[in-house]
């Protein structure tokens, strides 16, 4: 029996049919929006071990949950460790009937408002055609009443309040989703075609999609308090008050190579869990872009990863952060870079990396160092 599968992401469909696994699934040609319209993939293999101890670490080290207990039967608020109060509406949390959630209430929210904490997440901030992003938070809502999911009534809304030291009146919200789905056809035991839809995780970490719904598109500023002031319109997904980078200089596609320790697996680890990765934050921006696309069939020497095309501003100062996983080994270099100009008859700029093994501790420490890049 043949399987046929669709990856959705980010307004991207691949068919994938058993063969050989391939990472250009998610590299784009001229642009994301290109990204391997064309292209055949096996199915997804199993996350590759290396990898797997990889991103548990991380995520075990990221921001973490808090989790807080309010009763609707007025209206409820709750401040974060952050700062950040949250207020819910009376009535506004329904259950899967549609009926008001009334009574006690869990309220579980994650934030991430620093560089390491986008890096032990995996959520970089670029928009869904890799545009840059500076970020002013990112989060996440999930609500329940026992063991039962609850969901936000139309036309409702969560409102937060978020101290800021910025001046910018209006900042756009973007919603991201890190999750793509994966639906297999095929003929069962009795031959007739049945068709099953599964959930799986994204390796993008988070497509940013702007925000459209006009009552919560933009967070406001407001210059009384030092506050941007929003509305999470939706549960059980991430919301990112961001604005988009100004960069005005020329662009070039970075290729960065891995002349050691580059863990091969990456290429085929479609479930977000690679075990080679690549950050960059921008310098005194809150920002970390994620090179995830690798460079295809490259010979010894120069396997690793390349950015969008024509995406880096020529002259920007920056950090990397390459990370391995190798046979339960972490490797990891931390390099500090202004991207050069493509040499004469290239459209290309390259930056070199050498991991070197580092120990849990270090690896968190210099994850933890990018904040001040």
């Amino acid at each position: 029996m043949s399987i046929n599968s669709l990856y959705v992401a980010g307004g991207i469909a691949v068919v994938l049919l058993f063969g050989a696994c391939t990472k250009q699934l998610k590299n784009d040609v001229n642009g994301p929006s290109d990204a391997s319209k064309n292209l055949t993939a096996d199915v997804a293999a199993a996350p590759d071990p290396d990898g797997l101890k990889l991103h548990t670490f991380l995520r075990a080290n990221g921001p973490a949950y808090e989790t807080y207990t309010v009763d609707l039967q007025e209206n409820a608020t709750f401040t974060t460790k952050g700062g950040r109060k949250y207020t819910i509406s009376r009535n506004s949390l329904v259950r899967p009937d549609g009926s008001p959630a009334t009574g006690p209430i869990t309220i579980s929210v994650k934030e991430i408002s620093n560089a390491a904490g986008m890096i032990f997440a995996d959520r970089p901030t670029a928009t869904n055609t890799g545009a840059p992003l500076e970020s002013f938070g990112e989060f996440f809502v999930s609500a329940q009443q026992g063991s039962t999911p609850l969901r936000l009534r139309k036309d409702s809304a969560i409102n937060v309040q978020a101290p800021a030291k910025v001046g910018d009146q209006r900042i756009p919200m973007w919603n991201g989703d890190t999750s793509i789905t994966i639906t297999t056809s095929g003929y069962n035991y009795v031959n007739q075609l049945i068709t099953l839809s599964t959930t799986i995780s994204a390796n993008k970490g988070v497509d940013w999609q702007q925000v459209t719904n006009p009552a919560s598109a933009y967070a406001l500023f407001d210059g009384t308090n030092g506050t941007l002031n929003f509305r999470l319109d939706s549960l059980i997904k991430w919301t990112n008050c961001d604005k988009l980078m100004s960069l005005p200089n020329p662009k070039t596609t970075v290729l960065a190579y891995f002349s050691s320790n580059y863990n091969p697996a990456t290429g085929t680890s479609f479930g977000g869990e690679e075990p080679s990765m690549l950050y960059f934050k921008p310098t005194g921006v809150n920002s970390i872009i994620k090179f995830y696309n690798t460079i295809f069939t490259p010979p010894a020497g120069f396997e690793g990863f390349l950015s969008y095309q024509n995406a880096i501003p020529v002259g920007q100062k920056g950090t990397f952060l390459a990370i391995s996983s190798i046979g339960g080994q972490f490797y990891a270099e931390q390099k500090t870079v202004t991207i050069g100009a493509p040499a004469t008859g290239t459209n290309y700029t390259t930056v070199t990396f050498n991991p070197a093994p580092v120990s849990a501790s270090t690896l968190v420490s210099l994850i933890n160092s990018m904040n001040t890049k």
